[in-house]
């Protein structure tokens, strides 16, 4: 098979399961944290470690700021969670965040995932994460791309001659065309706050496991936030199915 159909290929499997092979990376993040063996002593511990998950927890931020962003501002049938229908675009985002960058969800996904990788404290791991994003990313890129030329012909091709694929430039930024929509922002991010809280508190619970050598549950910031969020989550949840949610043409 031709390298440009292979690409193809992989990119349309790897976008219909896009929400799911991300946990294979998550499931080895955690067991690289569990299995690195911890040095550091509860004063230290207290000194570095909770400032560097802050830190860390501010580089989630940055992406998810990115995805509200970019949701926020785009119309219905774009930008969504489409994962088993496939491809869907009834029109061309090109303003906003887009006449920055051309794929800014996945660059949103990248400071996400990121700021889990650093929560393994693992140099390598967190490289071999920037390597497999790439690799994984850039398939599912190409069949995205590939999609959005054949649907929308020269248009797109002027369009993605001016502004690049992953690295935003902040030249030539045009307003976006559409209004910031809360309510499509609230229903199509809402997992991921929870699931960005959700994932700290377990590293905490985790790190404070390999200090203790017991299980202990500490009624911390990381766990009070785990609980708000899943709280908010289980809410925007019952609004959703009762589509307290919905906006027409968002």
């Amino acid at each position: 098979m031709p390298l440009r159909e292979e690409f193809k290929k992989q990119g349309d499997f790897l976008f219909r399961n896009r929400s799911y092979l991300p946990l294979l990376f998550l499931a080895v993040g955690l067991m690289v944290f569990i299995t690195t063996k911890d040095f550091s002593k509860e004063i230290l511990k207290a000194c570095v470690f909770e400032p560097y998950k802050f830190a860390c927890l501010g580089v989630c931020l940055i992406g998810l700021a990115i995805r509200v962003t970019t949701v926020g501002h785009t119309p219905g049938l774009t930008s969504g969670r489409n994962t088993t229908e496939g491809q869907i675009a009834d029109e061309l985002n090109t303003t906003g965040i887009y006449s920055l960058v051309r794929h800014p969800l996945y660059l949103g996904n990248f400071f996400m995932w990121l700021g889990v990788a650093m929560l393994t404290e693992n140099f390598w791991f967190i490289i071999a994460f920037i390597f497999f994003y790439y690799v994984y990313y850039e398939r599912i890129m190409f069949a995205e791309e590939n999609f959005l030329r054949n649907e929308f012909g020269e248009r797109y091709l002027q369009w993605a001659s001016k502004v690049p694929a992953f690295i935003p430039r902040f030249r030539k930024y045009t307003k976006a065309k559409y209004g910031f929509c809360l309510k499509k922002v609230l229903k199509q991010e809402k997992n991921g706050l929870a699931a960005v809280f959700l994932l700290f508190w377990l590293f905490s619970v985790i790190s404070d496991i390999k200090v203790s050598k017991h299980f202990i549950i500490t009624y911390d910031f990381w766990f009070y936030a785990a609980i708000i969020s899943s709280m908010f989550y289980l809410v925007l949840k019952i609004l959703k199915k009762k589509r307290l949610l919905e906006q027409k043409g968002r």
